[in-house]
């Protein structure tokens, strides 16, 4: 295990607190706070912190004012708009990987662009909420 990797904050963005309820031949059937349970026990050493709002300002916020040593953030559609949200990631210089539930290449043409992917550690796109998962051991191994 990465030692300097023991807290990480997942962050979701707009829409998220939807999952198992919203869109469910993309998303899903199972709620974020269960597979958030799964994650905690996949990964005991490491304290996974979770926060999501439909408000940007409040994603802001959290990158700004985490005490994690990084961060999983799916910004939901604000990955397509946001450049305050990179702007805040590039600000607090932590490894952010940046994970999308569905294939957005696969979906509208609007969302195969992400302003924040380059900014990012790393992206994980169209593998489900086991996306992160991947992103939480990309970053403590």
């Amino acid at each position: 295990m990465n030692n300097e990797i023991k807290n990480i904050l997942i962050l979701n963005g707009a829409n998220l607190n939807l999952l198992g309820k919203r869109e469910p031949n993309y998303y899903g059937n199972e709620s974020f706070e269960e597979y958030l349970e799964k994650l905690k026990t996949s990964f005991p050493n490491v304290n996974i912190s979770y926060f999501q709002s439909n408000i940007e300002g409040a994603i802001v916020n959290a990158l700004q004012n985490t005490t994690a040593d990084a961060i999983v953030l799916n910004a939901g559609g604000y990955s397509h708009t946001s450049v305050v949200i990179r702007d805040a990631i590039i600000a607090i210089e932590k490894p952010v990987v940046e994970v999308h539930i569905s294939n957005i290449f696969a979906r509208e043409e609007f969302r195969h662009t992400s302003l924040l992917s380059p900014v990012c550690k790393g992206v994980i796109v169209g593998l489900g909420l086991k996306g992160y998962k991947l992103a939480i051991q990309s970053l403590v191994e």
